[in-house]
């Protein structure tokens, strides 16, 4: 029935300094949609901003989002691009479970105070990563 997420939304304080935050420290593309609403895109997915109240029939808060967001990148060159973004990392790598397998994940927060977990999978579990 379902193939994919579409987009996500979060809430947030400040819709461009959430922009900023994505595009630079998880190199997100922003983007502009509808009439003047933003949002930042990677691969076939987005997430979308808003604040408080813009959207009535969404009553989150600030802050209650938690996403988990697969790379591609080795994890040590993911360490320390959060290091160089000055990014303060809250815990990992630490092994999970992912939807499709075992994950290596870190987590951080987003200046709202969304917690984000970036992972890699482990290379059993993705064809694309080649064992070393």
């Amino acid at each position: 029935m379902i193939s994919h997420i579409d987009h996500i939304v979060l809430t947030v304080a400040d819709i461009e300094n959430a922009v900023a935050f994505y595009e630079k420290v998880l190199q997100m593309e922003a983007i502009t949609f509808g009439e003047g609403r933003r949002a930042v895109r990677f691969g076939e997915q987005k997430i979308n901003f808003q604040t408080l109240g813009q959207e009535l029939r969404n009553h989150a808060m600030e802050g209650a989002g938690d996403l988990c967001l697969i790379t591609h990148w080795p994890l040590e060159k993911l360490v320390a691009h959060l290091d160089a973004c000055e990014v303060n990392i809250i815990e990992g790598p630490v092994a999970k479970s992912g939807a499709t397998g075992p994950i290596q994940s870190v987590y951080f927060n987003d200046p709202d105070n969304n917690l984000i977990e970036v992972s890699v999978l482990e290379p059993a579990s993705d064809p694309r990563i080649e064992e070393q």
